[in-house]
């Protein structure tokens, strides 16, 4: 149990671990180990074969589902998919090229992670508060040695549609992955590198949402999301007038 907990507490550590797992199952799934159709082993299963918490088998899961490799069914388990070769999935054509598509793609964050942020206020459980609380940390863990934020920054944007209790909202980011992040998409074209300053605003504004959360401030939090989105939209469209 200790050994559990000493993972936890370790916003790096837990994010290899993810990796690790999610790339374990990738592989075994383009290997054929598990075919089209198969049910992968249970969350139990997983967690006692990689010797993680359930809560890291959970986000390499939604790792492999928003790749499009796997399919949770409720009740039923977690299948593999039929691999979609040069099909897109909805919200995942953003040319990152323009900077107008990532504020439309932030638009709609708004409406509706403004909503999922109340709704995570009146419902979250603790282990939801505290998972929220975890990816905000490691956000800023990250960010004070100069590492890739991206993975970070989506895992407490799902934390806090989670925390809604209405699966629908975690399925909405599921469905749109990593790229959700305006800086995963810049970043990906190697322009607009963020500076220590952005990135201390951006961990300010997710500080001040989990907070609302935890506080159980359903108009607070919805407040904190519309000020972190609504601000991020209008860095986006500041750059569209820089010459």
């Amino acid at each position: 149990m200790a050994e559990t907990t000493q993972k936890r507490t370790s916003p790096r550590g837990r994010r290899n671990l993810v990796s690790e797992v999610a790339t374990g199952l990738r592989g075994r799934i383009e290997k054929g180990e598990f075919e089209v159709g198969d049910r992968l082993p249970s969350e139990a299963q997983l967690t006692e074969a990689y010797s993680v918490s359930r809560t890291v088998v959970r986000e390499a899961i939604a790792a492999l589902r928003a790749d499009g490799l796997v399919e949770p069914r409720q009740g039923a388990g977690v299948f593999v998919l039929e691999p979609s070769i040069g099909i897109q999935r909805p919200f995942q054509i953003l040319d990152v090229d323009k900077i107008s598509s990532i504020i439309e793609m932030l638009e709609l964050r708004t409406a509706v992670e403004m909503e999922a942020a109340a709704l995570a206020a009146t419902r979250r459980s603790p282990a939801q508060e505290e998972e929220i609380y975890e990816a905000e940390a490691e956000i800023r863990a990250l960010a004070q040695t100069g590492e890739d934020t991206t993975e970070a920054d989506f895992r407490l944007h799902r934390a806090i549609a989670v925390a809604a209790n209405n699966p629908r909202f975690a399925e909405f980011l599921d469905l749109m992955g990593p790229s959700v992040i305006p800086r995963s998409a810049l970043q990906a074209s190697g322009a607009h590198r963020s500076p220590d300053s952005y990135i201390s605003l951006i961990s300010s504004e997710h500080r001040a949402i989990a907070d609302a959360i935890a506080a159980g401030d359903a108009d607070g939090a919805r407040d904190a999301m519309r000020h972190h989105l609504k601000g991020s939209q209008q860095r986006y469209r500041n750059m569209l007038r820089k010459p």
